[in-house]
């Protein structure tokens, strides 16, 4: 039997990839049983990861976002999620959401024929994602079978019938979804992350100095116009705004890590003015900086 994993928080690397393992590296496979009030702010933050995601809307209504794209999920729609495709949830009302991560090599083993024939093709596709709706006919066939994948996690034989079902569901979504292989536009997407990651590294590893625009964009290789276009297009978020959250993130963990007073955080964190960063934490988290400290080290 295996239990569904607690989880609240994501955490990625420079490049937003998601560094937790899920699973183990001879049974690739994880369940969650997520509830979104439980994140900051109701949100499960940008991030990517290699693994394939299957959600199911459990309860409540949670936006999602897939690239530049934006939907909304109801109670009993569900999502599929292809690799290293950037991603983000949010649910104003804390939405509950059991899902399940696994490899590709999961469904089967790399190299093989099955592999080959029906899992390369759907990873290497333009197929970023697909929801499941109970009103389509194949759809609701896909959602009764990730409610029994769902179902078997409290099962001692889970991990052979989770095999099975998930062969079963992948089969149904190789029949039914739109998976042409188009590799110009499959090229274009990588070359705009790649893109989108170099920028963000840069920030990353630059925040606590002055970054313009100019610089991210020199950086990059590309003009001012481009990094706009790619930040708002893949993350819904001006560079200049995402380095302003990126430090605030960042002074949040010195807060609570740390002893440091407040007004060498700021400086830490890029802030030079530190009525200024007080006023942005507030607006960010609702909280002071001192009162922010309080709260998260007194959890600790």
């Amino acid at each position: 039997m295996v239990s569904a994993q607690p989880f609240s928080k994501i955490i990625t690397d420079e490049n937003l990839m998601e560094t937790v393992q899920h699973g183990s590296r001879n049974y690739p496979f994880a369940f969650y049983y997520e509830d979104l009030s439980l994140f900051d702010f109701n949100c499960v933050e940008w991030h990517w990861h290699m693994e394939l995601e299957f959600v199911y809307m459990e309860s409540g209504t949670m936006t999602f976002w897939i690239g530049e794209k934006q939907f909304v999920l109801s109670e009993g729609d569900g999502l599929f999620i292809n690799s290293k495709i950037l991603h983000r949830f949010y649910s104003s009302d804390g939405a509950v959401i059991p899902n399940f991560v696994c490899m590709p090599s999961f469904i089967a083993a790399q190299e093989s024929l099955i592999y080959d024939k029906y899992i390369l093709p759907v990873i290497s596709s333009s197929l970023e994602f697909q929801v499941f709706k109970r009103e389509v006919e194949w759809q609701a066939k896909a959602l009764e079978v990730i409610k029994q994948i769902i179902a078997v996690q409290e099962d001692d034989f889970c991990e052979l019938a989770t095999s099975f079902l998930i062969q079963k569901l992948w089969l149904i979504m190789y029949e039914n979804a739109d998976i042409d292989y188009e590799k110009d536009k499959v090229n274009n997407v990588t070359s705009f992350q790649a893109r989108l990651q170099i920028m963000m590294q840069y920030i990353h590893e630059n925040y606590t100095n002055d970054i313009s625009l100019d610089d991210i964009a020199c950086y990059a290789g590309i003009s001012k116009s481009t990094v706009l276009n790619l930040f708002r297009k893949y993350l819904h978020i001006t560079p200049i705004h995402y380095l302003i959250h990126y430090r605030l993130k960042e002074a949040a963990l010195l807060l609570v890590k740390t002893e440091k007073k407040v007004a060498t955080i700021s400086d830490e964190a890029g802030f030079h003015n530190v009525d200024y960063f007080c006023r942005l934490f507030k607006k960010h988290y609702s909280l002071t900086p001192t009162q922010y400290r309080k709260k998260h080290q007194k959890k600790d």
